[in-house]
């Protein structure tokens, strides 16, 4: 049995304009208030399951992009490997921690992250 402590984190939308139309849609329509990390990204904290809006069309994630958060990012990475996930992004820093992607058997890319301590 795998030993890691996994949660859903969050759900990164692609979008067409994060700091206009979409962040203003989700402020408006469910009043939560979203965070820029940048000029093409922000997302809500501290809600559960946090959405992401990314609106950089090189970094965008082609469909809803699930990040489930761990407390050992390379434990995590090693047994998503041998599990027979395919490694799509190679561990690398974001602002608030570090993350991988990984495309699972069926198809779905997914990241896992770690948040930095404090």
């Amino acid at each position: 049995m795998n030993a890691i402590s996994a949660t859903l984190a969050y759900v990164e939308l692609p979008v067409a304009d994060s700091e206009a139309s979409a962040t203003f849609f989700f402020e408006a329509a469910f009043g939560w208030t979203l965070t820029r990390f940048g000029p093409s990204y922000a997302g809500t904290m501290g809600q559960g399951a946090d959405l992401g809006l990314q609106g950089d069309a090189a970094e965008a994630p082609a469909a809803p992009l699930p990040g489930i958060r761990v407390t050992n990012l390379e434990a995590a990475l090693v047994a998503v490997e041998q599990a027979g996930g395919a490694i799509t992004k190679p561990i690398f820093a974001f602002p608030g921690g570090r993350r991988f992607h990984f495309r699972e058997p069926g198809g779905n890319e997914l990241a896992v992250l770690q948040e930095n301590e404090g």
